[in-house]
């Protein structure tokens, strides 16, 4: 992963313990994801696939970002599922960013079960032209 975002992946079991992380089993899934980064900052890309906005708890403390999600599959009153292949349930995955990324200023998108997160770099972190004046 590149240096202004490390996965921080760890074993739930290592959370055990952790009243905030009760509710996350050890079966949770981690995410697959993509991150872009350019000049102004970085893009992440997640699948959460059966996931809403309502299923999506995303979190910055100090500078680790954690994304927490369950997924749910919507079936209309009357029927019922016969099979399934997709993978419902918990994801949890953990980033530590670095500090050159702005946390005051994350956004977030769901469309689709795909999250899309936009962290901006400080302002001191971005390029910035320097003019030079006729001596």
């Amino acid at each position: 992963m590149n240096s202004n975002l490390q996965s921080a992946d760890r074993s739930i079991r290592q959370d055990a313990g952790n009243s905030e992380n009760d509710r996350y089993e050890v079966s949770a899934l981690t995410p697959p994801v993509d991150v872009i980064e350019n000049v102004s900052g970085i893009t992440l890309y997640a699948d959460l696939p059966g996931v809403t906005r309502e299923g999506l708890n995303l979190h910055v403390e100090a500078s680790t970002l954690t994304i927490e999600a369950e997924s749910s599959l919507k079936v209309p009153d009357g029927l019922k599922i016969s099979h399934t292949e997709v993978a419902l349930g918990r994801f949890r995955r953990v980033f530590t960013l670095s500090k050159e990324l702005d946390t005051e200023k994350v956004t977030a998108e769901l469309d689709h079960g795909v999250l899309k997160l936009r962290i901006p770099k400080t302002a001191h972190a971005q390029p910035r032209r320097i003019e030079v004046k006729a001596g």
